[in-house]
């Protein structure tokens, strides 16, 4: 069997193969309600029936204003719980997992009914809001929103909880150099760009239980001067991964205006650098396609699963034909069974 289709499993988490779905915003949510729908339960539902081992919901916001847009997935009332559980629950069915990523958007937030908060008060760029620099009491109003959204999560029955610490959103924001210029304990040096990170997964962690997995997803470099680089980024995990930190998602940039060169499994080198650094689990993608990419990135130890994005978007039954080149047989929907094997009569 091939390393993709190999188990994976990391705490009370097994999953039946190595296939990520990244978490990806769809922007569907009706009457800016927060609320999952039917797009949201045939989107993820069939990425599981497509053989996903694990799926990642999208960025989904623990306050109205903390979301990327006013589109987004909430995770703020317990009234969002049903329609979330109803997802996990179908996932299920077809073996797959699935976790959620919790987040607050902070000064990329595009909601525009709400004020928006960041470390310091620096806008995204000319087309983004001023935000306003978070006081004490905001820093401790958010990380008791995270908390109540995990416990949320748990309550929905996802068996992964992923914090977004990537893309410049408000976690990110306060570990990138280039976007906290706190002078307090919050700003500065390293274990300082930290804290926030490390008080919201002390909180969280009083709510998710140490048997399921917590996962992090980072911007492995910002690619800007005076930024964060992967090895810088891997010293920030290596200060909070001992409070629970189980499983790194590697991603980069999104942290300021870059000029980024994209090119098939571009962020690699990123995860790998941070797998040997921490000694932690890591999740690898970037624009791969290819099962035979996945599977040398897996053989060669430079990540321990691989996430796909657009791909899935383009083919949400990859896996299915990742499994036929690789030669595995696995096993496929009883509905869908025809198209895996030619009968005697030659259809």
């Amino acid at each position: 069997m091939s390393k993709l289709f190999s188990n994976f499993k990391i705490k009370d988490m097994d999953l039946k193969n190595r296939i990520v779905m990244a978490p990806m915003c769809m922007d569907s949510c009706n009457d800016k309600d927060g609320f999952a729908n039917n797009w949201h339960f045939i989107h993820y539902s069939t990425r599981a029936i497509g053989g996903v081992g694990l799926i990642i919901l999208e960025s989904t916001g623990i306050q109205p204003g903390g979301r990327i847009t006013d589109n987004d997935l909430g995770i703020w009332s317990d009234e969002h719980i049903k329609n979330l559980s109803n997802i996990v629950d179908e996932c299920h069915k077809y073996g797959s997992k699935i976790g959620i990523q919790i987040n607050h958007a902070g000064r990329k937030s595009e909601t525009l009914s709400y004020p928006i908060i960041a470390p310091s008060p620096i806008a995204f760029n000319g087309d983004y809001r001023l935000p306003v620099e978070m006081t004490k009491e905001d820093i401790v109003n958010t990380i008791d929103l995270f908390k109540s959204a995990a416990k949320r999560a748990l309550t929905a029955g996802f068996d992964l909880l992923e914090l977004h610490g990537a893309h410049g959103y408000l976690i990110g924001e306060f570990l990138s150099p280039l976007t906290n210029k706190r002078k307090d304990e919050y700003g500065g040096t390293q274990e300082n760009r930290v804290r926030f990170l490390r008080e919201i997964i002390q909180a969280v962690k009083t709510v998710w239980p140490e048997t399921k997995p917590l996962q992090l997803r980072v911007s492995a470099v910002d690619y800007v001067k005076g930024g964060n680089s992967a090895e810088e980024t891997s010293s920030l995990i290596n200060l909070i991964k001992a409070m629970g930190i189980d499983i790194v998602n590697v991603s980069s940039g999104g942290t300021v205006p870059a000029k980024i060169s994209t090119y098939p499994g571009y962020q690699i080198c990123y995860s790998e650098i941070i797998r040997k650094q921490c000694s932690i689990p890591t999740i690898a993608g970037g624009l791969i396609t290819s099962p035979l990419m996945a599977e040398e990135i897996l053989n060669n130890k430079r990540s321990d699963l691989v996430y796909l994005g657009r791909e899935l978007l383009r083919n949400p039954y990859w896996a299915f034909a990742a499994a036929n080149q690789l030669g595995d047989n696995i096993e496929w929907p009883v509905q869908y069974e025809r198209s895996n094997k030619v009968n005697k009569n030659g259809f």
